[in-house]
């Protein structure tokens, strides 16, 4: 039941943060999140002040409201172009957090509201905290992260298309009348109410971890928006189930090591991604300069192809002399155009074939 209710809720947390993550990531503007998950701070101390409640709809609705005023002020800074968006987001969150700090320290030593705990959580705590419902003692941060998952996916599900468009395309949404700046606002206010529903069990680290890496993963793997939104929420989920597997195996940080596995699954996408991995990247270069090393030696073959040089030219050992290529390389580019029919091997000599000299004249033609 323990390990359950800590799966759930990382699982249920992550998957909320991935699903508005895919479209904070796609229009560039991932590290509001980081924003709004340290802003709802000010938030959580300014309704203690005012109602002495750290918890329910009240302290959730004011951490909120708190993010939503970290996204208007950020977005007044920038558009007044006094300063670009990235400078935007790090003058106001900050600001927001410290005054937020600030009054905690000074009004709310007493009180259960402490900064490590909102930027950490404790995940491994949440079953310690139950209602009843049907009989049941259900942790009261599955019901409440469940609810925000609903929420979450209706939205999404109700403006997929205006959300796909203006997510890409923002001026054309607006000449269709989509209002693309309501949805960025109704958007950043879900990731607010999001962020407020997960801090206290994952904390504000884990559920910027989510929003970002888990989509940034799946951006790696495709280009298809509804593949990507159900990639991220695999791989978060895939995260939350053996970062909590290798927590318990080591005793370490659950939410740690479920951030950590995050970043595990990204570094290895960032190699092994077919089409955008560094591996894949590798592979395409190199294959690149085999064909480009290929026409080269084509082209040295038909220059010395019917010159009393030819034995001595068109040979293997004159092209790691002239052509200052290293054994092994010129061992490959001529194995390529070997398989490709360009040139065929009579001892130490190598000669063009029709669709090599083709080749080698095409070059020189466009000279």
């Amino acid at each position: 039941m323990i390990t359950a209710s800590i799966i759930l809720t990382g699982v249920l947390a992550s998957a909320s943060a991935a699903l508005l993550g895919t479209f904070l990531v796609l229009r560039g503007s991932a590290m509001m999140s980081d924003a709004i998950s340290h802003s709802i701070v000010l938030g959580i101390i300014l309704v203690w002040l005012v109602t002495r409640q750290v918890s329910g709809p009240i302290p959730i609705l004011g951490a909120a409201l708190a993010g939503v005023l970290t996204v208007l002020l950020t977005q007044w800074l920038a558009q007044s172009q006094l300063v670009r968006m990235d400078a935007a987001i790090g003058l106001v969150f900050p600001a927001l957090f410290a005054a937020g700090v600030l009054l905690i320290a000074l009004y709310a030593r007493e009180v259960h509201i402490h900064t490590d705990t909102i930027l950490l959580g404790e995940i491994g705590f949440v079953w310690l905290n139950t209602v009843p419902l049907a009989g049941w003692e259900i942790p009261l941060s599955i019901i409440t992260l469940s609810l925000v998952l609903i929420a979450n996916l209706l939205f999404v599900g109700i403006f997929w298309h205006s959300l796909k468009l203006a997510t890409f395309d923002p001026a054309l949404a607006a000449a269709l009348g989509l209002f693309p700046s309501t949805l960025y606002y109704a958007l950043m206010t879900l990731t607010s109410v999001t962020a407020v529903a997960a801090f206290d069990a994952v904390g504000a680290i884990l559920f910027v971890a989510f929003v970002i890496v888990p989509p940034a993963t799946a951006y790696l793997l495709t280009r298809r928006l509804w593949l990507m939104v159900c990639l991220a929420i695999g791989l978060s989920t895939a995260a939350c189930v053996s970062g909590y597997a290798l927590a318990v195996y080591w005793n370490v940080s659950i939410a740690g090591m479920m951030a950590s596995m995050t970043g595990v699954w990204f570094a290895a996408t960032l190699l092994l991604a077919p089409q955008q991995g560094l591996l894949a990247q590798l592979l395409r270069r190199r294959k690149a300069r085999l064909e480009h090393d290929c026409r080269v030696m084509l082209a040295h073959l038909l220059t010395h192809q019917n010159t009393a040089q030819v034995d001595e030219e068109n040979t293997q050992a004159a092209l790691t002399q002239h052509l200052n290529w290293p054994q092994p390389h010129a061992n490959a580019v001529i194995k390529r155009a070997l398989e490709q029919a360009l040139i065929e091997k009579n001892g130490n000599l190598l000669r063009l074939k029709p669709a090599g000299e083709t080749a080698a004249r095409e070059l020189f033609a466009r000279r």
